[in-house]
């Protein structure tokens, strides 16, 4: 059975190597990307099945790598990641692509959940 490949996209560090850690222990292949442009590079290079993106980044913002994302490959599920409590934001980003939003901070237990359901979905089980 071959791990789901999940690329993290944020810039703050240490909250996104934390957040690879423990996507791993829970059998999830995780990588890592701290800007929309490095994410990009990785995803020409090794196509994640699951994009967990943070909205507020410097250089390309979240909205643009989402729509960049998309142009690469509209197959790659998107899920928009923001700071903000504001349901407008996560509205935009679920029409522009993304598959889910979610806020910060993220409860694991709750990201673990939306990436099983989307596993599902797409039957990467």
């Amino acid at each position: 059975m071959t791990q789901t490949k999940v690329l993290l996209v944020d810039d703050e560090e240490d909250f996104i190597s934390a957040l690879s850690e423990r996507l791993r222990v829970r059998n999830y292949d995780s990588q890592v990307a701290t800007s929309g442009e490095a994410a990009l590079s990785q995803i020409q290079e090794d196509r994640p099945d699951i994009v967990v993106l943070d909205l507020k980044m410097p250089g390309i913002g979240g909205m643009e790598t989402l729509t960049k994302i998309k142009a690469i490959d509209p197959s790659i599920d998107v899920i928009m990641l923001t700071g903000s409590l504001d349901r407008e934001v996560g509205e935009t980003a679920i029409r522009a692509g993304a598959s889910l939003h979610v806020f910060k901070p993220i409860d694991i237990e709750d990201l673990s959940g939306k990436l099983e359901h989307i596993k599902k979905e797409r039957g990467l089980d």
